[in-house]
């Protein structure tokens, strides 16, 4: 078994250092057939996060935003001793943590949650013990309290304020679109420590509206670049992890090579390929390597972001695949493109 597997290690190793010479024509000039080396393939899908109905229209005040607020009829002392009721103006009276503002006469009063409408009412109503009848004016001078952080490829990353209720559209379009390195099938949309199932891919390039999903104060989308492309290679190679693709381009028997070869031990032709399309949807791929080697299949290409499996035994099905290959997958599941993640790693 192990002379088997050194001469299969040897011929990938001629394969590969053969493309390599050729550059980008070993796709095309490389002496296999015509083959697919694809046994199964299996679309998979990962369920969508449910739109909710629309949010209020009015802005809730919340800690950190600044309002102003204008008291008429607020008694005070003129400089010659009379009485006169002028109006007492408060211009930038920040919402404190606890979510209160500081007010002359009725001191705290709590504004968190509320709109500015319903501020002005509780404020009247609490002006009423010193006014006969309270006139008071509430304006929101700076929002500062629904933060959206836009991270990665956007024309303008960085942290906005949302002034009113938005969706995943209007929040891209805060960032000022996108720019010609993103990478949509690698974009997430984090809100807390979860990550929400959204496919920002197929919003921006398929108009799918039933990704347009509403923002919560404090998301944040993130958007990679396609720069560094990088494939997977765990299993029965010598050194599992990341591969990196050369302009792009990467075969299956090249990133084998490149995860220093097959093992000394033996292992299940039938390579498994986990493929992310989108966000929400990816594939399942068995593919025969041996086949590949043996040049009776054409080289099977790889995509940014592909995890590549050799079982070091023979695999029954994906379920085992999966469950072998699960402890890896927590380990680097940070840097796994957002499909992995939702149908695999997250609770």
């Amino acid at each position: 078994m192990k002379q088997i597997a050194c001469l299969k290690y040897l011929l990938l190793l001629f394969l590969t250092g053969l493309i390599f010479m050729t550059g980008c024509a070993g796709y095309t000039s490389h002496p296999s057939g015509t083959v697919s080396p694809v046994v199964t393939s299996e679309l998979v899908t990962v369920d969508g996060e449910p739109l909710s109905a629309s949010p209020p229209s009015d802005y809730l005040v919340g800690p950190g935003d600044i309002l102003a607020v204008a008291i008429y009829g607020l008694p005070n002392q003129s400089s010659d001793g009379r009485s006169e009721m002028p109006t007492s103006a408060v211009k930038g009276s920040r919402v404190d943590s606890a979510g209160t503002i500081q007010l002359p006469l009725v001191g705290s009063v709590q504004v968190s949650d509320l709109s500015l409408q319903q501020i002005r009412d509780r404020l009247q109503d609490s002006y009423k013990k010193y006014l006969k009848n309270p006139s008071v004016v509430v304006e929101m001078v700076e929002y500062r309290s629904h933060p959206l952080y836009l991270l990665g490829q956007f024309k303008k990353a960085g942290t906005h304020y949302m002034d009113r209720p938005i969706n995943l559209l209007q929040g891209v379009a805060l960032g000022e679109g996108l720019d010609a390195t993103a990478n949509l099938r690698g974009a997430r949309l984090l809100r807390g420590m979860r990550l929400v199932p959204v496919d920002i891919y197929s919003l921006l390039h398929e108009g799918d509206q039933r990704q347009n999903v509403w923002l919560s104060p404090g998301d944040t989308v993130y958007v990679p670049d396609n720069t560094l492309q990088n494939v997977f290679v765990f299993g029965a190679v010598k050194t599992p992890g990341a591969v990196p693709m050369k302009n792009g381009q990467l075969s299956l028997h090249q990133a084998v090579a490149a995860a220093g070869g097959l093992g000394d031990t033996s292992y299940d032709r039938n390579i498994r390929i986990i493929r992310s399309i989108t966000p929400t949807r990816g594939e399942l791929i068995v593919v025969d390597l041996d086949k590949i080697l043996a040049g009776e299949a054409k080289p099977f290409p790889l995509i940014d972001g592909d995890i590549v499996y050799v079982p070091k035994g023979i695999v029954g099905n994906w379920n085992q695949a999966i469950n072998e290959l699960l402890p890896t997958l927590n380990l680097v599941g940070a840097v796994l493109n957002p499909f992995v993640q939702l149908k695999f790693l997250q609770q």
